[in-house]
Parts: C-alpha cells; sequence; structure tokens
C-alpha cells in the first residue's frame, strides 16, 4: 500500500489529505469532483469523502455553499498566508502571459478549424478522377454533336429563319385577336348562365390555354415569343388546341 493510501486509511486520513488538497489547489469543488480527482491516488471512498468534507465544514477549516441541492467546498481564505505584493506582481505577470498564449493557441485552433473545414468540403484526389473522366466524356460527345451539326447540309439560311419568325409574329397576332373575341363573347353568354365558368366550360367542351400551359397569369402574351426568334427566352411555345374553336 503507497504512503497516500496509509494515510488515508488512517484516523482523519481522509480530511488531512482533503484539507491538503483543497489548500494546494485554492479553488471551489465539489464532494464529487474531489473523489473523482482523488480516488486513483489516494484510494478514497466516495462515502468517506463526503464525510471528511461536512466534518472540515463543521470545523472551519474548510467553507461550504451550497447551490440547491449540490454543495461546493473550498479553501478557507483567511487561514491561507497572505501574498507578498511581490507574489502578487508575479501572478499578475503570470496571467498576463497565460492569457497572451491563450489568445494565440485559440487563434491557431480558429485557423486550422478552417483549414479542416475547407478541407472537407474540397473533393477527393479520386472524386476529383472522377468529375476529370465525366468531363472528358461531356467534351467528346459535345465535340462530336458539334461536328454532326457542322457537316449538315440542311442550314437554315438567315432569310428562312426571318420568314418563319415574320409568319409566327402574323399567326400570333390573329391567335391574340381571335381569343379577345373568344373571350370577350364568352363573357356575354356567362352573363345569364346560371352555373359557374367552369362548369359551362366543362358542358360546352372548351379547354383553355392556360391548361395546356400556353402561358401563365403572371407571363401575360409575352410567353409565346419563339425562342427561336428572341435568342433571350430559352422557353419553347407549348402545344395547345380547342375542342371547340369559336371563329
Amino acid at each position: 500500500m503507497s504512503k497516500g493510501r496509509e494515510a488515508a486509511a488512517g484516523g482523519g486520513g481522509a480530511a488531512a489529505v482533503l484539507l491538503r488538497y483543497l489548500r494546494e489547489q485554492n479553488r471551489p469543488y465539489s464532494a464529487q469532483d474531489a473523489f473523482g480527482n482523488l480516488q486513483r491516488e489516494h484510494g478514497l471512498g466516495k462515502a468517506a469523502v463526503v464525510k471528511a468534507l461536512e466534518q472540515l465544514a463543521q470545523q472551519g477549516q474548510v467553507r461550504e455553499k451550497a447551490y440547491g441541492k449540490q454543495k461546493i467546498y473550498f479553501a478557507d481564505q483567511e487561514q491561507l498566508p497572505a501574498a507578498s505584493d511581490a507574489e502578487l506582481r508575479g501572478l499578475d505577470e503570470e496571467i498576463t502571459a497565460r492569457s497572451a498564449q491563450l489568445q494565440a493557441l485559440q487563434q491557431s485552433c480558429r485557423q486550422m478549424e478552417a483549414e479542416l473545414k475547407d478541407l472537407n468540403s474540397s473533393m477527393t484526389t479520386s472524386e476529383m478522377a472522377k468529375e476529370i473522366e465525366a468531363l472528358r466524356k461531356d467534351c467528346a460527345s459535345y465535340t462530336e454533336k458539334l461536328e454532326r451539326i457542322k457537316s449538315a447540309t440542311n442550314h437554315v439560311s438567315p432569310e428562312e429563319k426571318e420568314k418563319v419568325c415574320q409568319e409566327q409574329q402574323l399567326y400570333r397576332r390573329e391567335w391574340r385577336r381571335r381569343k379577345r373575341m373568344a373571350t370577350e363573347l364568352l363573357d356575354a353568354i356567362l352573363e345569364g348562365y346560371p352555373k359557374s365558368k367552369k362548369q359551362f366550360f366543362e358542358e360546352v367542351g372548351i379547354e383553355t390555354d392556360e391548361e395546356h400551359g400556353v402561358y401563365g397569369k403572371s407571363e401575360g402574351l409575352s410567353g409565346l415569343q419563339s425562342s427561336v426568334c428572341d435568342p433571350a427566352r430559352s422557353r419553347p411555345v407549348p402545344e395547345w388546341s380547342h375542342k371547340n374553336m369559336i371563329h
């Protein structure tokens, strides 16, 4: 058995060990913390630690503070030797040095955390190899497609394209005129119709442009412009139809 264990096993050994420990550390501990810190070195049981701390508090050798159901114990500051001015200055200098060291370590930790985050978000070597291979396949596919387009003989001339666009604009204006006429006619019928507009359309068999995605309410007629005649627009004009056309 070690000397520490022998002292703890003797009468008042636990109290002496705890008193010396609290004075050396000069900071508050709960009974559980003191037991965890001294168990391995001195072989103290938890019940012995609790009993010894309560005994020391009753004798006035340590102070006791209760926080809810938990109690903490710390050395009586009045029983500790007073530090000289030189010792206090030394302690202040040590605190300043350690504070600077702490700030430097924290800054280093932040830098390493940022570096680790970048590394974790970056692709691995194997992932990069797969991505490069996929890009090479894409490039080969696009190159082949481009060559087929270049070698094709059925290219549309600018004149043909202009003619198609003019025809499209003509048909679009006619569509808008006919739609306006149909809408006015339907509105006039619905004024005396006893049922809802939806029921009327179902009974007559009318399919609206909106049902076929010709244009949405927020887009208006601008959605009808073909991307062929206006490259700035990428959405093609969807097909639409009416079961009953009104001329």
